[in-house]
């Protein structure tokens, strides 16, 4: 008899044991349990309180550009409009005198305007138009008759600059010595002149704000890298590019400008666009009174810049933070 055939006595052979599912279960080999799918960690932590606060920052700084963009082009837009307003109008102004003779010479002068080429009408202000012009200074329900106030004669030109304006002031000069022309340019001048000014301090604004938000975020992307030196530079030596280094960073202040630039953007756009809706709600005063409500309204390009300004924000972040983890990655020796 062989030794395969020798068992202790009451002792036989596991295998040998039917219907014994916990002995067979452990005479299987175990399974191999299937990994759980690691999620991609960035090197820069996605919440921290610098992120917030640079969050923060950038939305101020893009709030700060949008109201500047959006000023500078309604401020230009008006100006452009009031130019255009004032380029077609001519005013004749006649000295206060004996009533008669006084409307004798309006008369006079609307028909001398009426025959000069380039004029397309000639109206004479009445006391009523000539008081609701008055009222801002002097305010309402004041009679005229007992104040020397000149009498306007308002020209219309055909806006093919055609009119001899010098030689109409020199028949008026001649036939009506208490008549004077004025036809608007210097002043147009100064509105030319108020309007660039408003453009470049809006320029100057954009060059401030924008140096500040690269500041920041060169400071931020240090702090950053700074807080995390000790993984950068274990990637850095292992071998990970440094365009890889670079990428999550990008990656991750691009978020932070975005954010911020949509916050401070829309913030301006809710500004722009309350401000334009109020003179439809009966809020905006008196149309023949301009106030900042009235006139502060940027228009499609004023939005359209406000856009752009938020699209380079968040661009300008991102590149920030990627030339200065380059040029950090560059010490590490």
């Amino acid at each position: 008899m062989s030794t395969n055939d020798t068992a202790p006595a009451g002792k036989p052979p596991a295998a040998a044991v039917p219907g014994d599912p916990a002995r067979a279960a452990k005479s299987q080999p175990a399974k191999p349990r299937p990994e759980k799918a690691r999620q991609p960690t960035s090197i820069v932590p996605s919440a921290t309180i610098a992120g917030r606060a640079l969050v923060a920052v950038v939305a101020i700084m893009t709030f700060l550009a949008a109201i500047t963009i959006g000023s500078a082009l309604a401020v230009r837009g008006t100006a452009s409009q009031w130019r255009s307003d004032v380029t077609r109008e001519v005013t004749i102004q006649i000295r206060a005198g004996d009533k008669g003779s006084t409307d004798a010479q309006v008369q006079a002068a609307a028909d001398i305007a009426r025959k000069t080429p380039g004029i397309a009408d000639a109206h004479i202000l009445t006391g009523e138009e000539t008081s609701r012009l008055l009222e801002p200074w002097l305010g309402s329900g004041l009679d005229l008759n007992d104040l020397p106030v000149p009498r306007v004669v308002v020209l219309r030109l055909d806006g093919a600059g055609t009119a001899d304006l010098a030689r109409l002031k020199r028949t008026l000069t001649d036939k009506i010595p208490t008549a004077s022309l004025d036809d608007h340019r210097g002043w147009s001048r100064r509105l030319v002149a108020v309007t660039d000014a408003v453009m470049l301090i809006g320029v100057v604004m954009l060059v401030l704000v924008g140096l500040a938000t690269v500041l920041s975020v060169v400071f931020a992307t240090r702090a950053a890298v700074a807080t995390n030196r000790a993984v950068v530079e274990v990637l850095h030596f292992v071998g990970a590019r440094d365009g890889f280094i670079a990428a999550q960073f990008q990656r991750h202040f691009l978020k932070i400008g975005t954010q911020g630039g949509l916050i401070g953007g829309l913030g301006a756009a809710a500004v722009f666009g309350a401000l334009a809706a109020l003179p439809q709600l009966g809020l905006g005063g008196d149309p023949e009174l301009p106030t900042v409500v009235s006139w502060l309204n940027p228009g499609l390009w004023g939005f359209l810049g406000i856009a752009v300004a938020v699209a380079v924000v968040a661009l300008a972040t991102a590149l920030t933070s990627r030339v200065t983890v380059y040029r950090t990655l560059r010490t590490i020796q």
